[in-house]
C-alpha cells in the first residue's frame, strides 16, 4: 500500500498528491476499511466493563487510517474527477454502507455506549456530549431494532449509498458533456470580459470560438447579457435539463427513477425507526426541531418576497414589450431584463466593477478581514497539490499554527460545479493533538491566459467570502475530539459562520481598502461602490424566490408519504405556492444535489435562511458597537461559537453569543424586502 496515503509527508503535513496516484486507493481503502472494522469490533467485544475511555474515547480514533484515504479521495474524486476514481466511487459506496451499518447498529457498541450514557453525569462536558451524541448516532442508525428491521435497515443504507453516488455521478456527467457554441455574428450584448472567458472555455476543451458551458460562473452571465433570446433559452434548458435524462448523457444520466426511490427509502428508514416521515426524523436533532416551524419561518419570507418578485415581474414585462416580444415573460428572460433594470434604476453597469475584483484582490480582503477579526496570519505555501491552479497558506496567530488551508477556485471540466468548503483533517487534542488542514473550492471563470488576472463577479466574491466563512469554523475549532470539531454542528447552524463572513465583504472600509484596479491600483470609487451595494438588493425578490421554492419543495417531498413522481410533486408544491412561472426552483429536483447526492441537506436546505436569521442578527452585534471588527465582540464570536464545534447543542451556542433567539425582521431588511 502506498504509505503516503496515511502517513502525510507534504510541507506542514500535506498529503504528497503528487506522489498518490488512482491505483493506490483500492488496496488503501481495503486495508484500512479491514482495520477500522477490527477496531471496532475490538470496542464492541471488550470483556470489560464499559468505561468512557474503553468505548466512546476508543471509538473516535477507530477510524482513523480510514478517514485520511477517504479525506484524500473523496477530495480527488470532486476536484478532478475521471472514470476511474468514478468507478472508485461505486466500489467504496457499497462497501462503506455496508460497515457503517455493521458498526452503527451493532447491538454490542449500542449497549456499550447506553451503559456510559447512564453513568454520564460525572464526566467533564466535552466527554458527557460525544458520548450523548454517540447514543443519539447508534440509535437514529437502527442500533436498537431487532431481526428483519435490522436487516431492511442495513439494505435500505447499502441501496441508499448506490442511488446517491449515481445521482452525483448523473449530474457531473451533464454538467461535463455539454457545450454550446456562440457564434461570432451571436455575440451582441456580451462584454469584452465574458467573450474572453468563453473563448478560455474553448481553449481549456481545445475547441476553436467561443462556448458556453454549465459552469454557474460562465452561464450565469451570459443569461444576464446575451442580446440573443434564442440563445438564452437554449442555454437556460440545457442549464436546467441536468439529470432530467434530457441533458446531455440522454436517459443514461436520468436522475428521476433514482429521486423516486431516494424518496420511498427515506421513509421506510424514517418509519422503521418510529418517525412519522422523514421530515420528522430529520429535523428531530437540528435547532428547528420540526417541519412545523421550518414551514412557519419560510412562510414569513414567502409573501415578502412573493410580492416584491410580482412587482419586479411587472416591470421586467414591459422591458421584454419594448423590444417588441408579445409573449411572456419566460426563465431565460428574467436575468437579462433584471441585469438592464439594475442598470437602469441604480446607474450601475456590473462590467465597470469588474477590474477591481479580481480573485487576488479579494482573497487579500478576506485574508484582511480574518486578520482583524480574529488575528490570523496567512503565509504562502509551497506544496505539492492535485492542480496547478490549487494553492496553500500557512495560517498562525501570535506565531502558532493554527492550520493549513487550500483554495481551488477556477472551473475545469472534471471539477463538481458548485462551491464548498471540506477538511483533509480536523482539529483535536487526542495525544499530541493536530491542527486542521481546510480546503475551499469554488468554480470560478478562469483568466484567459496565464499570469493574467482572474475578474471575479460580486456573486463570486461573495461565494469566496462564504466559503472562507466554513473554513473559520475550522480553523478556529479548540475542542478535544474530532466528532465535534469544526463545522460538526446542527445543520442549520453551520451556515451561520460562513453566511456572517458575506457581510464584511459589503463594507465600504474593505471594498475602499482592497477592491483596486488591475491595471491602475485605484481604488473602487465611493460612488461607483455605493451603487454596486444599492443594486446587490435589487433583484432580492427573485432571488429569494427561486430559494425558497426549492426549500419548500425539499420539504414537501419529506413529509408524509413519498411521492411516486416527484416531477408531479414539485409541481404542485409549487402550484400551492402560486410560484411566479418565470421564477423556476433555484435547484430543481433532476439536479438538486443538496438533497440527493446524499442526507446533509435533505429536508434541510431551509437551513441557509435559518441561519440566514441568525447572521443578521450576529452582524448586528457588531454594528451595534459601532466598529465592525470591534475586537470584543469577535473574541466573544469565538469563544463562544467558532471555536466550540458542536460540544453543545447549537441554541446554547448562540444564546452564550447573543443572548437572546433572533427574529426574521434582520433577514427581511438585510435583503431588502422589510
Amino acid at each position: 500500500m502506498n504509505p503516503e496515503l496515511t502517513r502525510w509527508t507534504g510541507p506542514e503535513g500535506l498529503p504528497r498528491f503528487d506522489l498518490i496516484a488512482d491505483d493506490d486507493f483500492a488496496p488503501a481503502f481495503d486495508r484500512e476499511l479491514a482495520a477500522a472494522e477490527a477496531a471496532m469490533e475490538a470496542i464492541a467485544a471488550n470483556p470489560e466493563p464499559p468505561s468512557f475511555a474503553n468505548t466512546v474515547a476508543a471509538m473516535e480514533t477507530a477510524e482513523d487510517g480510514l478517514n485520511r484515504v477517504l479525506s484524500i479521495f473523496y477530495t480527488l474524486a470532486n476536484v478532478d474527477s475521471n472514470p476511474a476514481r468514478e468507478a472508485l466511487q461505486r466500489d467504496f459506496a457499497p462497501r462503506l454502507a455496508a460497515y457503517n451499518s455493521k458498526t452503527g447498529m451493532d447491538p454490542r457498541l449500542y449497549a456499550r455506549v447506553r451503559a456510559v450514557a447512564e453513568t454520564a453525569d460525572h464526566l467533564p462536558p466535552e466527554d458527557r456530549r460525544i458520548t450523548e451524541l454517540a447514543l443519539r448516532g447508534l440509535t437514529r442508525s437502527g442500533a436498537g431494532l431487532d431481526g428483519a428491521a435490522r436487516d431492511r435497515m442495513a439494505e435500505i443504507r447499502a441501496r441508499m449509498a448506490v442511488l446517491t453516488t449515481q445521482f452525483s455521478q448523473n449530474v457531473l456527467a451533464d454538467e461535463r458533456d455539454y457545450v454550446l457554441p456562440i457564434p461570432d455574428d451571436r455575440l451582441a450584448g456580451l462584454p469584452d470580459w465574458l467573450i474572453a472567458s468563453l473563448r478560455a472555455a474553448a481553449k481549456a476543451r481545445g475547441l476553436n470560438g467561443q462556448i458556453v458551458t454549465l459552469n454557474r460562473s460562465l452561464i450565469v452571465p451570459f443569461l444576464e447579457h446575451a442580446g440573443d433570446r434564442a440563445l438564452r433559452e437554449v442555454a437556460f434548458r440545457a442549464w436546467t435539463a441536468r439529470g432530467s435524462g434530457q441533458g446531455a448523457g440522454g436517459a443514461a444520466t436520468d436522475n428521476l427513477p433514482l429521486v423516486a426511490e431516494i424518496l420511498a427509502l427515506r421513509h421506510e428508514r424514517a418509519r422503521l425507526l418510529g418517525y412519522a416521515d422523514f421530515a420528522a426524523y430529520k429535523l428531530e436533532p437540528e435547532m428547528a426541531g420540526s417541519a412545523d416551524r421550518v414551514a412557519e419561518l419560510l412562510s414569513q419570507v414567502w409573501e415578502p418576497a412573493r410580492a416584491r418578485a410580482s412587482a419586479d415581474e411587472a416591470r421586467l414585462t414591459a422591458m421584454l414589450r419594448d423590444d417588441g416580444v408579445n409573449g411572456a415573460l419566460e426563465p431565460w428572460d428574467w436575468r437579462h431584463y433584471a441585469e438592464r433594470l439594475r442598470r437602469q434604476d441604480h446607474d450601475f453597469d456590473a462590467d465597470q466593477v469588474k477590474p477591481y475584483l479580481t480573485l487576488d484582490a479579494m482573497l487579500g480582503a478576506m485574508m484582511d478581514v480574518a486578520h482583524r477579526l480574529f488575528r490570523l496570519e496567512f503565509q504562502p505555501l509551497e506544496a505539492p497539490l492535485w492542480s496547478p491552479d490549487a494553492r496553500a497558506w500557512r495560517i498562525t496567530r501570535d506565531g502558532r499554527l493554527m492550520a493549513i488551508f487550500v483554495g481551488d477556485y477556477f472551473a475545469r471540466p472534471s471539477k463538481r460545479s458548485g462551491a464548498w468548503c471540506s477538511s483533509l483533517q480536523v482539529q483535536h487534542k487526542i495525544g499530541a493533538g493536530q491542527r486542521p488542514i481546510v480546503v475551499n473550492v469554488c468554480n470560478f471563470t478562469p483568466p484567459e491566459a496565464s499570469g493574467a488576472p482572474a475578474f471575479l463577479s460580486w456573486d463570486d466574491a461573495r461565494t469566496l467570502f462564504h466559503e472562507f466563512g466554513h473554513a473559520t469554523h475550522h480553523i478556529l475549532s479548540d475542542v478535544d475530539w474530532p466528532s465535534i470539531s469544526g463545522t460538526a454542528v446542527a445543520q442549520d447552524f453551520v451556515e451561520l459562520p460562513s453566511q456572517l463572513y458575506e457581510h464584511w465583504l459589503e463594507q465600504p472600509a474593505v471594498l475602499d481598502a482592497h477592491a483596486r484596479h488591475y491595471q491602475t491600483g485605484e481604488p473602487l470609487p465611493a460612488d461607483l461602490r455605493d451603487r454596486l451595494l444599492a443594486a446587490g438588493k435589487a433583484d432580492a425578490g427573485f432571488s429569494t424566490t427561486e430559494y425558497l421554492e426549492s426549500a419548500l419543495v425539499d420539504l414537501a417531498f419529506h413529509r408524509g408519504d413519498p411521492p411516486a413522481d416527484p416531477l408531479a410533486a414539485q409541481g404542485r408544491a409549487l402550484a400551492d405556492l402560486d410560484a411566479p412561472a418565470a421564477i423556476p426552483m433555484r435547484h430543481a429536483t433532476p439536479h438538486f444535489s443538496h438533497v440527493f447526492s446524499g442526507d446533509s441537506y435533505a429536508s434541510g436546505y431551509y437551513s441557509y435562511m435559518w441561519s440566514e436569521v441568525m447572521d443578521a442578527d450576529a452582524f448586528a452585534a457588531f454594528q451595534e458597537t459601532g466598529d465592525i471588527f470591534d475586537p470584543a465582540t469577535a473574541r466573544r464570536l469565538e469563544e463562544t461559537i467558532l471555536s466550540k464545534g458542536g460540544s453543545a447543542p447549537a441554541d446554547q451556542l448562540w444564546l452564550a453569543f447573543r443572548q437572546r433567539m433572533p427574529g426574521v425582521d434582520a433577514l427581511l431588511r438585510g435583503r431588502g424586502l422589510a
